[in-house]
């Protein structure tokens, strides 16, 4: 057995792939507002720079999933990380907007391949039976690197200024690269199948597990501003604790990951995304008459985690879902998967900003939750994907037992 050829250091690659990028996208947060002032930029400015990361997410997404479904998933990981690395490099030493305008632009694409071919990857080395345990694991990954990344930024940035955290980001981008270049992977099968775009979203259980992750990521996304603005504007909560109740969300949703995944390798990816779609819908009422700041932290706490049991469950249900159409087209199915998740990041917050201000924030709940149970109805209603008697893993049945 090749230590560089097993699925245990793929997955513990692919970890530290999105860790880093997550890192990368948090650390910024904090930090890119400041530089972007000292350059000249106003209000606008900063929040158009901050929305271009979402362009090329939503551009490249698709495209280089089909890439790697092409001619595997090594090269777009090691080219994603490289532009990870130059989009933090550029941050650094960025001297005029167009500057920073270009290396946002390029981290939102790196950010697209490396999740993308990433989860393909894992969905390629691991079986139905096994890809909820190795996702939830990969997810947890991500969420500590959301919880502990402004934090790092910060204290880089106290030691040694504005391009240390930066550097030290572009530094770990690189690093990963060369450990994906040192990564034995398998050619792909020659019997691989490459099922166009087209064909994926007219399997019905695709498109319902899309729908899925745009209720879900509009949900968390809407979420985040008007509950801080429901809790600074109406309870008088300051903006350390509200940070402080994100913080203890943090913390739950990636202590929940790797059990949520190992109940969908038990129960089934459709089912559990079912589950949290009822139990979103059912909690975020609730939410909305939250009278205190303790309140307000437990039902959140309650919320996030019953949209995280939508998140890694629908991971896994696409895949299967997938296999209908073909098994070598989780490229394409995560590039779409990508395309959602950013659909609802950008749709989220405006309509929920919309409906705070006309509505406040308990009727934007109770009118919110009951969209969720449709989504799982719409679920329900998709015929189960079964996957093909002839459907095969894309790597060679050995490879499957050498973690």
């Amino acid at each position: 057995m090749s230590f560089r050829s097993s699925r245990a250091v793929a997955v513990a690659l692919v970890t530290l792939a999105t860790f880093t990028d997550m890192v990368a996208y948090s650390v910024a947060v904090p930090i890119l507002p400041d530089l972007s002032r000292r350059l000249g930029a106003s209000p606008t400015t900063i929040g158009f720079l901050f929305a271009s990361f979402g362009v090329t997410l939503l551009t490249v997404s698709i495209p280089m999933g089909a890439v790697s479904d092409r001619i595997g998933r090594r090269a777009p990981l090691v080219g994603g990380l490289l532009a990870l690395a130059a989009a933090t490099m550029l941050f650094a030493f960025a001297d005029s907007l167009a500057w920073l305008f270009a290396a946002r632009l390029v981290q939102g694409a790196a950010d697209a391949v490396t999740w993308v071919v990433g989860f393909a990857l894992v969905a390629d080395l691991y079986g139905p039976r096994e890809r909820g345990r190795v996702t939830g694991i990969v997810m947890a990954g991500t969420g500590f690197a959301f919880m502990i990344g402004p934090s790092l930024g910060g204290w880089l940035y106290e030691i040694g200024g504005m391009r240390l955290p930066f550097m030290a980001v572009g530094g770990m981008a690189a690093a990963v690269a060369l450990a994906f270049v040192w990564l034995e992977i398998p050619p792909q099968h020659a019997r691989r199948d490459v099922v166009p775009l087209g064909i994926l979203l007219r399997v019905p259980s695709v498109a319902s597990c899309t729908v899925a992750v745009i209720a879900a990521s509009a949900t968390i996304s809407m979420l985040e501003p008007v509950l801080a603005l429901q809790l600074g504007t109406r309870l008088g909560v300051g903006p350390a604790r509200i940070g402080v109740l994100f913080g203890v969300a943090a913390v739950a949703t990636t202590m929940l990951q790797p059990f949520y995944g190992r109940l969908t390798d038990r129960w089934g990816g459709r089912r559990l995304t079912m589950a949290g779609l009822v139990a979103s819908g059912c909690a975020l009422p609730v939410l909305g008459r939250a009278w205190s700041f303790e309140s307000a932290t437990g039902l959140y706490v309650l919320q996030v985690a019953a949209v995280a049991l939508v998140i890694t469950p629908s991971l896994v249900y696409m895949t299967d879902a997938t296999s209908e159409a073909g098994d070598g087209s989780f490229g394409v199915a995560y590039g779409l998967y990508n395309m959602a998740w950013g659909a609802g990041l950008l749709g989220g917050p405006a309509l929920g900003g919309f409906l705070f201000e006309r509505m406040g924030f308990a009727l934007l709940a109770l009118a919110w939750g009951p969209s969720l149970v449709v989504v799982m109805f719409v679920l329900a209603l998709t015929p189960v994907c079964r996957t093909p008697a002839g459907a095969r893993a894309s790597f060679p049945a050995d490879f499957h037992h050498r973690s």
